[in-house]
This record gives C-alpha cells, structure tokens and sequence, in this order.
C-alpha cells in the first residue's frame, strides 16, 4: 500500500470511529464536546503539505476554469476556479505523480517532490489539443457531470448559427415560425417551453429571458449573439442549482463568449433564396507578443440577409456588432467590458391551415396574410470586475443595461373574430433592463474535508414604458385591446455549499430566494393597479458519489419556479404568480473503456401551475397542475482520433394532473426525440459534419384527437482548412423532406367560410438548402 493510501485509510477509520462515538454519545452537552474534539483532532491530523497555483492557456495567457489537477497515486485532486487557480491539501511530504487534464488540453504529466508542512506554489502553462475522450476523467464533482457533454460537442461539432448552439444542448429542439426575426420556439424534457417560458438564458450573465412580454413571457431572442464570438456553452438539466432562478425549470443554458481573439477574420456566405452573411472580426490591440496578453480588445460585426423560401419574400435582414475588452488591472484583479447593438427586420408568411393547402388554396409556401412580420432591436453593456482576495476567494460584481424594442405583426385566425378586416394584431414593447449580480467563491477545507462557499446576490429592474396589443389591417392599426407601462423588480439571494467529504463522494446543498415586485398602470383605463410584493425560496440537493474511477453516479433534487406576467400579478393578486417546480434526476456518467462517453437519466418534475399570460388574446390561459417524468439518455464516442459520433435520445410523458384520463395530455409537448450524427475534426485540412434529428408525433390538444406530425431531418457539413484560409459547404435538409417546423392547433375561419375549424396549422420546415462560405484569416 502505497503512502497516500495509508493515510487516507486511516484517516477514513479515524473518522468512522468518532461518528461511532458521535452517535452513542447519550448527552448533548457530551455530543458538543465530543464534537469539538473531533474538530480538533481532524484539524491537527491534516497538518500536511499543501500544493497551490495557477494553470494558464500557453497560446492565450488567459486562466484556464475547471482543469482537473489529480495525484495519479490516489483520488486527491482538484479543480481549477474561474480564475485558474488549484490547491490540494492534506499530502504527506514525498514523491508525486501530477497529473494535469481537462478536455481540449494537451495533458501535462509532472513530478514534483513536496516537503514537510510547506505550502508550494506550482504554475502550469498548458496547450491546446484536438479532444481525445481518453483525457475525460471522472471525479465525484459537480462541474465534472453533465458539462462534460457541451465541453466534447463544443469541441467537435461544427456550428455557424444559434440555433445551432442551442442544439449543443441534448434533447433541446427549437422551431422558427415567423421569417426567422422571431424568436424560436424551444423543447425540451417534456416543455414547449414556447419561446422560453421554462427555460433559463443567459449571454455573459445578462439575462435574454424577457418577463412580462408583449408576445411571451419569458421571451429569448437569442439573434443578438454571434456565434463566432461564443467561446463555451454551459447548461443544466432541471431546477437543482441555486445560481439559476427565474425560468430555471427545465433548465437553463449559458453562453460564455471569448476574452481573447487568436486570428482576424473576414467571413463571407452565400446561399439558395439569396441568402448572403459576412462575418468580421478584428482584434484591436496587438496580442500576438505573448508579453502584451494581461489586455485584449476585439470587435465582431455581422450581417444577414435573405429572401427566404416562401413565396412571399421575407426580406429577412439582420446587422449584429459586438465589442469586448478584458485586462488585468493587477496580479488579482480583472475587468471586463463589453458592448453589443443588434437590429433585426422581416416579413412573415405566418402560420397556415392545413385545409387551404388541401384544397390548392395556397401551397405549402403561401399565406392567408402576407403582411406579418416584425422589427426588434437590442443594445447590451456589461461590466465585470473579478477580484481574487488574499484568503484566494474570488469576489465578482457586474453591471448590465439592456435597451430592447420590439414590434409584431401576426394573424393567427385569419377571419375568426372579424370577418370584414381580418384578425391581424400587433404587440409592441420598448424597455430598459437594469441589473446588477455579486458573487462570492471560496474553496477551503476543515480537516480533510474539501468545501467550496459560493453566495451571491442579484437585481434586475425592467422599466417597460409602452406595452401593448392593437387589431390591425396590413400593419394599419384598428384598435387597442390592451396598452399600458410596467414596472417588475427582481432581487435575488443564494447560498451554495459544497462538500467533497472523500475523493469519492460530494454532496451541494444551496438555498436560492427571489423577491419580485410587480407594477402595472393601464393607459386605457389611467389606472394605477396597487403594486405586489411575492417572493419564494427554492431549496437544492445534488449528490455525486464515484464508487469506480469510471463511474459516477448522481442524485439531484429541488425546486424551481417560472414567474408570470406583471399585469397578471397586479391586477389578479390571487393568482399564483410564482409557481413551483418539484424535481428530481437520477443519473449516471460512465466512462467506457477509453473511448466511450454516456450519460443516462431517469428524472420528474411537477409543476403547481402552468397558466400564463398569453399575449396573442390579451388574457390569461388557465392551466393547472401538470406532472413529467421520462429518460435522458447521451453517447460520445471517438471512432478514430479525428472522428467522434454522437447520439441523444429522450423520452417524455407530460400529463394534466387535474383533468380525467384520456383529457390530461399536454399540447405540443415533446414524447420522443433523438438527435445524432458524426463529426471529423480536423483530418489532414478537412473537417465535416453530418447530422441529423428526429421528433415524434405529439398531441397537439389534450384528447390527441389532433396530432402534430414528427420529422426526421439531416443536415451535412464540410470544410477545408488552412492557416489563412476555410472554404465549406453547408447543407441542410439533405433529403428534401416535407416537413413543418412549427405546428399548432388552432381554431381559425377563412374569408369564404361560415363556421370556424379547429385543426393543425403549421409553418413549413427549410427545404433543401445549400450555401457556401469562405473565410479568410489574417
């Protein structure tokens, strides 16, 4: 038995000894003091060497988060924070073998004699490398779960727009319904999640998520990110970390973009319905002498446009510009600014009923009202300041403004409620979004129990000055249903502590509570609505126990919430305003031989309510309690050392709680999908994708008398690439299928009509489509 086993056997007996004694201790007084040596004596017994430093990017300089320092002799090991930095206590003087991965990196492999009860402090400088799954390794941390599937996909499968990094996240699927301005339609585990009611967003930290939407509450337009600029992708499954609050249900999705810009680059792409992009992005500071790295400044400008495939053009245009600079102030302090504009305009061909195009009315391609469509903009600044304390905490404090408009034209039901001049209706919104988010992380250890402290505190304000929905014809404005200002603050508080008990086991507890404050003034009316107060606490548990070096095995549980519109809460105080979400995973990550990556679930979530505002009608659509459990299952497999395979499969079942069997099924709700393909990344200049998706018939209403029709789709990419140059093909839809995208059923009345009809109306999905693109980097 080698030395560090030694000790950590004894330490181990020692340990159960004492909880022994603990527990058949009879008095209280006797407990605390008994206590109080345990304390003691752990403290005195873990007076060992501790090993400390910091691990940095050879090509960046920039600090590497989550690289995995492990001693190869034992399970000791830990986990670089935001900030690079590692420590690891509690080793006896002597030998070691170090070994330092994290997938994307070239292992190092260092052997380092450590003394007696010293503190050494060891730097590493790593280099990047093409993701060889061999280098995944399995800890019984939180960070080394779940992510470890964005960090493989990130790495491998190419990408070029945002739905495309959406689609980084297994079993998320996303639909477009309105000329590509609007913003997508999501599912995931069970939810159409609509455009974001149940899932939590973010870019930066600043919150995409829109409450108290002119079309949607929890609106995420994600178009405002360039997808070239993004550098990571975090998500979560489920309600179980207490950083996430508002919409974290199903769970939540963080884009991280980069602080650094390698290359300058001038993209250009061209594709079928005159389809044209142009990319650039250019660093503004010379960073190629490695001296001058401590500060980096870039900025990424984008435009689109394209007629689209419809038979009315869409004259879809978008122009995006981002600008980021990152420096360090000193050796423990860094500050991050960045500042984004984005403007967006289109036509719509809307959503249409299945019997006008089997009746040769229109074609798939046509319309009922070709005069929908919309125009919305954004402007982001956002400021971080990370200090790292003397006690190595890392305390970090941002700032954020949003100003956002948005304008939409839709017809939904053709000639339903007015039979003369249509159903078309307009919403609109401008607003301004203040936030600020703290938050405070230390790592320490209590005898040889490693824990890590992360608090943090939040506000964000959105000031809306004009919210509202009017009757129009062909973008004229009839009427005013409804029109108004509000006003919605959120403060938030959270505690998160985790505990690595033993290199096999951890355990985070946290504790996340949210204060909202609603406002609502009607302008029709001129009356004021008597603001609300509500807050709710949501408590976490994650457990994360390694019984074999690969295998971990995980238990999640807690609860969320997604908050309803502010006129609802002001004006129907009744109402649940904040309803619950009750959840809970149980999930393995197995590492198969040295190739093979999986990940599989079983999971439930309960939600107290799922009414909401529905910005169509200008009411409220009530919806009772509803229940989901199902599976979750994700592979990873490197083929050869430059092609990987990947495969996602879900299952669903969303129920009604409150409505008899055979009534209770949840519309539009997802049941069954599967995702895979195979990416070659790079071979000898060339890297290449092929994808393809698949999602199963669903109920489109609560009896399944109406069924929304699944799809199988496949996409297909492939590039060559030189230092200086990419050229590439993109395809989507390789097989032409006939598809819809986006499917609803609605009750709508065509002009010649005397009655309504009640049936699937859909948005057709992308034809064949091809482009090509050619990149130049300098």
């Amino acid at each position: 038995m080698n030395k560090i086993n030694s000790i950590n056997s004894a330490e181990t007996l020692s340990y159960m000894i004492k909880y022994y004694a603990f527990l058949n201790t009879n008095t209280i007084m006797n407990k605390i003091l008994l206590l109080s040596l345990i304390l003691f004596t752990t403290l005195v017994a873990s007076a060992h060497s501790t090993l400390k430093g910091k691990v940095t990017n050879k090509k960046s300089g920039e600090p590497i988060a989550n690289m995995l320092i492990q001693i190869e002799e034992s399970n000791i090991s830990s986990l670089t924070g935001t900030d690079g930095r590692y420590e690891l206590r509690g080793l006896a003087a002597g030998t070691y073998n170090l070994r330092i991965s994290s997938i994307g990196y070239k292992s190092l492999h260092e052997t380092l004699t450590i003394a007696d009860n010293v503190t050494d402090n060891r730097d590493f400088i790593v280099d990047e490398n093409p993701v060889e799954l061999s280098e995944v390794t399995i800890t019984s941390r939180k960070e080394t779960s779940i992510n470890t599937i964005s960090a493989i996909d990130f790495k491998t499968r190419p990408y070029n727009t945002t739905q495309d990094l959406l689609r980084l996240v297994p079993g998320l699927f996303i639909a477009q319904h309105a000329g590509g301005g609007k913003a997508e339609q999501i599912f995931l585990r069970g939810f159409d999640i609509d455009h974001g009611t149940d899932i939590a967003l973010n870019v930066d930290g600043i919150p995409v998520n829109m409450v108290s939407h002119a079309h949607g509450q929890g609106y995420s337009d994600l178009h405002f990110v360039i997808p070239e600029t993004v550098e990571k992708i975090n998500f979560t499954k489920g309600p179980y970390d207490a950083r996430n609050g508002d919409f974290n249900t199903a769970g939540a999705v963080g884009f991280q973009t980069k602080n650094y810009l390698r290359n300058n680059m001038v993209k250009f792409e061209a594709g079928r319905f005159n389809t044209y992009r142009g990319v650039g992005m250019f660093n503004l500071l010379n960073n190629n002498d490695s001296t001058n790295r401590n500060h980096s400044a870039y900025v990424a400008t984008e435009y689109f446009q394209s007629r689209g495939f419809f038979n009315s053009s869409q004259n879809f245009n978008r122009v995006n510009i981002f600008a980021k600079y990152t420096t360090d102030l000193n050796a423990t302090t860094n500050l991050m600014a960045s500042a984004s504009a984005f403007t967006s305009g289109w036509d719509a061909s809307g959503q249409i009923p299945e019997r006008a195009v089997s009746a040769g009315l229109i074609n798939r391609f046509g319309s009922i009202d070709n005069t929908e469509g919309g125009a919305t903009s954004r402007y982001n600044a956002n400021l971080i300041l990370t200090k790292t304390l003397e006690n190595d905490a890392i305390i970090k404090n941002q700032i954020f403004y949003t100003y956002y408009k948005f304008n939409l034209f839709s017809n939904f039901t053709f000639f339903n409620a007015d039979s003369v001049n249509g159903d078309q209706i307009q919403q609109y919104e401008g607003r301004h979004i203040l936030g600020y988010n703290g938050s405070y992380v230390k790592t320490y250890y209590i005898g040889s129990i490693g824990m890590k402290t992360t608090a943090g505190i939040g506000l964000r304000d959105d000031r809306i000055g004009e919210i509202g929905l009017d009757r129009t014809l062909r973008r004229s404005r009839l009427s005013t249903i409804r029109r108004g200002n509000v006003d919605e603050t959120n403060f938030n508080a959270y505690l998160e502590e985790s505990f690595l008990l033993s290199p096999l086991l951890s355990i985070t507890v946290g504790v996340r509570l949210d204060h909202f404050r609603f406002r609502y003034q009607s302008a029709l009316t001129d009356t004021l609505a008597q603001p609300v107060g509500k807050t709710i606490a949501n408590p976490k548990f994650n457990l994360y126990f390694t019984p074999a070096t690969n295998v971990q095995l995980y238990i999640s549980s807690g609860t969320g919430f997604h908050s309803n519109d502010a006129r609802v809460a002001a004006t129907q105080p009744g109402l649940n305003t904040l309803p619950k979400a009750y959840g809970a995973d149980l999930g393995t990550n197995l590492k198969i031989k040295q190739r093979l990556f999986v990940n599989a679930a079983l999971w439930y979530l309960q939600l107290e309510s799922e009414f909401v505002y529905v910005g169509d009608e200008g009411v409220i659509e009530p919806s009772g309690r509803s229940r989901r459990y199902g599976a979750d299952f994700s592979a990873r497999y490197q083929l050869y050392r430059s092609l990987y395979a990947d495969f996602d499969l879900t299952y669903s079942h969303p129920r009604f709680l409150d409505e008899e069997d055979g009534n209770n099924l949840v519309p539009l709700a997802p049941v069954i999908t599967n995702t895979g393909g195979l990416s070659l990344r790079p071979l000898k200049g060339i890297n290449a994708g092929l994808r393809y998706r698949y999602l199963a018939d669903r109920p489109a209403i609560e009896d399944n008398s109406i069924v929304a029709k699944g799809y199988f789709i496949m996409d297909a990419v492939l590039n060559y690439s030189t230092p200086k140059y990419q050229v590439g093909l993109t395809a989507e839809n390789i097989l032409n299928r006939e598809w819809n995208e986006a499917q609803f059923a609605t009750e709508s009345k065509l002009r010649n009509e005397t009655e309504p009809v009640t049936e699937i109306h859909f948005t057709p999905g992308t034809p064949f489509f091809i482009k090509g693109t050619l990149t130049y980097f300098f």
